[in-house]
Parts: C-alpha cells; structure tokens; sequence
C-alpha cells in the first residue's frame, strides 16, 4: 500500500516496535524498553518518546504543499525582518504551531477518493489519507527549518548580494546572486552529510533547540490528563508574549534598551560609550525586549546552563576587559579617534571612509585612489570581534586535537 495512505496499526500489542535510532533500533516488548538502548543524556530521555508507529502516512499532499510553501514564506519574511537593528528571526517554531490547525483543516475537507497515477503501477494514492498526524507535522517543520536558515534568519551570502546592490551600488544578475546563494547553503548541507557519522549518528551529539521543537510536538499531539495540558499552557505563553511584544515593539520603544548610566551622565561621551546598550558596551544597560534579547544569540531558554555561562565569560573578557584595555588604555591604532562601538570604516581622521571611491569601474580596488585617501581603520569593537572570530576557527582545531586527538586514529 503506498505511503499516502492510512495502514491499519497492527493489533497485537505484544509484537515488538522497531524505532528509527541512527545508531541502532531499539526494541519495545510487551512495554518494557531496555534501559541500554536508551539515550545517555538525560534531557533527551525526559524529552523524546521510546515509541513508534511506522504504520502512520508520511508522504502525503498535506505535507508536500505545507512543507513548501512554510518553506518560501519563512526565507522571505525573515529576509524581510533581517534589515532591522534587532534582527527578528521567525523560526520554524510559528510554523510548527500555525500549521497544525491548518492541517486538521485540510484532513477534514480534502477528499478521500483513491486515484492511480501512470507508471506507478497499481499502487493507489489518496489527498486524504486521514488524520493529520505528528510526522506531517515533523516533515513540515523540517521544511520550514530550511527556510529559516535553520534558526539563522537568512544565508549568509545574502549580505554578500546586498553590499553589492545597495553599498557599491552595482548590478549583480539574478542567475550569478541566486547560484551564489544556493551554493553557499548546499555547502552547508554537504559537510552536514559528510559529517553525518560525527555529528548526527552518536547519542552524544545531542542539539537542544531540537529537543525544544520535540517537547512542542508532543504537547500538540498528545492528550494529557493533567490539571494544565502542555498544549493549555503554550497558548496561554503564546498569547502573553505576544500581547507584551507590542509595549516594546511599537508603543514604547525605549523598552528595547534601558541605559541608565546614559540617563545619569548625559553629556559625557565616555559614559555613553560604557553604558549604551546601543552604540556602547552596555555596562548596566537592561532591557524589556524579548526579541533584543534572543536577535543574535537566539533564546536562552534553550541553550543549556553550561553554555551560556561559558558564552558569558567570553563576552566579559572580550567586551568589558579586552576592548576598553585596548581602547582607553594602549589606544590601539589610535582607537579613540573613532567610536568605540560602530561597523563604519573610517579615515586617520576620525571621518566615514568613502569605500565606492576606491573601487573601479571592474569592480576592483584602485591602488592610486586608496594611496591618495588613506588606510581604513576599523572601530576597536570591529577590529577586536572580527579577530576573535577568526581566532575561534583555529581553536575547533585545536580543541579538537587536544581532548579528542587520541580517538582520531580509531
């Protein structure tokens, strides 16, 4: 029977269920799981369900015309939102509630009639091959994963086609900014296979913004006799989070970034540099925001409490010892010629560097104009950050080499 419609579950409950384990299948007999075969890390043993049913449709209409369109709309919209200061990332988690309702919609109205297709032999499908069920759902989200950028926004080559278009102010052709793009994410998904063996197969190699989606699925399918359902309680989250939004979002924008040491010593332009949660290092800023909060670093809620101690102690070393040490005390370059927080490229003298002026009209730098108008300088945050950041391929090498170096040649 094909896959777009619903098998009969087998009736005996003592036959035993194979899982889709990467590593291995896990067998459940008579309700019984063999504690071996269970996950390692605890968080994913509290999060995902030791059962399976292989009998429920995968590859149906509902998850194909979901999955794509929950695709495209979300690589727009997040390509739309990516040009505010605060970035707003819409992830796969708004189409993995909205798409539920939508789907039992689609369940209930779309026809049941069977149907042969040409050269599929006598195999029949079916638009409606029954319930909406929770591996549509899965499909769907992965679909819109993909949109997303996986929890990114939107590729990273984007930028490269908007310096070009909107900074340079040249013409790039659809066809050379649509393969540079495309190629850029394919590379991505090809170290992602490659990698398959270290990254996705062992049962430490857990990501816990999937267990986040996990725990979602199972509230929304799941029935529950508790007090407060799972699901109950996401809708009312839902709506308070969204209804707060707005206070921030559109009728009280300070909200976004409360700086009091900016309030207290208004004129002093050294105190705007410690304490603007903007144009600063934010020392004492607060803020009310929660997409400020999760723009870059995405949600905290998700990340475990390892990590984001060890993301706070790099952002105080980096930010309030590394930069204002080289900043106010060595004056690196002559750093305090310019802001100490900015993305510009500037002159010796402090002023916006004229990038369009130093390039011809091929598109390549012109060495006389550059000579004539000077180095670029960068702001000491932009210098620092983007060093570091180069810093950091070389130590995933290292790290590697050193705590795993002995089980490489294995």
């Amino acid at each position: 029977m094909d896959t777009l419609e619903i098998q009969t579950p087998s009736q005996n409950t003592n036959a035993a269920t194979k899982l889709t384990d990467p590593e291995k299948h896990m067998r459940i007999v008579d309700g019984d799981v063999d504690e071996e075969e269970l996950s390692p890390i605890e968080e994913v043993r509290l999060t995902v369900a030791n059962t399976d049913d292989p009998t429920l449709p995968i590859w149906t209409f509902r998850m194909w015309f979901l999955g794509i369109l929950s695709c495209a709309l979300l690589s727009f919209l997040n390509q739309f939102f990516a040009y505010r200061t605060e970035p707003l990332v819409i992830t796969q988690i708004t189409v993995q509630v909205a798409t539920l309702p939508i789907g039992r919609f689609m369940a209930s109205v779309l026809p049941h009639t069977k149907f042969r297709i040409p050269g599929f032999g006598s195999r029949t499908f079916s638009l409606n091959p029954g319930p909406f069920n929770m591996k549509e759902h899965v499909l769907i989200t992965i679909f819109a994963n993909a949109g997303s950028a996986f929890g990114s926004g939107t590729p990273y080559a984007v930028g490269i086609v908007n310096i070009i278009k909107a900074f340079y102010r040249r013409n790039i052709s659809f066809v050379a900014g649509w393969l540079l793009i495309i190629t850029t994410q394919v590379l991505g998904y090809g170290w992602a296979g490659l990698l398959r063996k270290y990254v996705v197969e062992p049962a430490h190699m857990w990501w816990p913004a999937t267990l986040v989606q996990v725990s979602l699925f199972r509230a929304l399918h799941e029935h529950e006799n508790q007090r407060m359902s799972r699901a109950k309680f996401f809708i009312i989250a839902l709506i308070c989070s969204f209804s707060w939004y707005l206070v921030p979002g559109y009728l009280f924008s300070t909200l976004t970034s409360i700086s009091w040491v900016c309030w207290i010593f208004s004129k002093s332009v050294t105190a705007q540099q410690i304490g603007s949660g903007m144009k600063g290092l934010g020392l004492g800023a607060l803020t009310l925001d929660w997409s400020a909060v999760a723009s870059f670093l995405f949600s905290p809620l998700i990340s475990p409490f390892f990590s984001i101690v060890n993301i706070l102690a790099g952002y105080i070393l980096i930010v309030y010892i590394a930069i204002p040490t080289a900043y106010w005390a060595f004056d690196f370059y002559g750093a305090r010629r310019f802001p100490i927080f900015s993305s510009h490229l500037f002159t010796a003298q402090g002023q916006i560097y004229n990038i369009s002026s130093i390039v011809n009209d091929k598109f390549e730098l012109d060495l006389a104009t550059y000579e004539e108008q000077g180095r670029i300088h960068l702001s000491m945050f932009f210098a620092l950050t983007y060093g570091f950041g180069f810093a950091t391929i070389a130590a995933t090498l290292t790290h590697v080499a050193l705590f795993y170096g002995r089980y490489i040649p294995n």
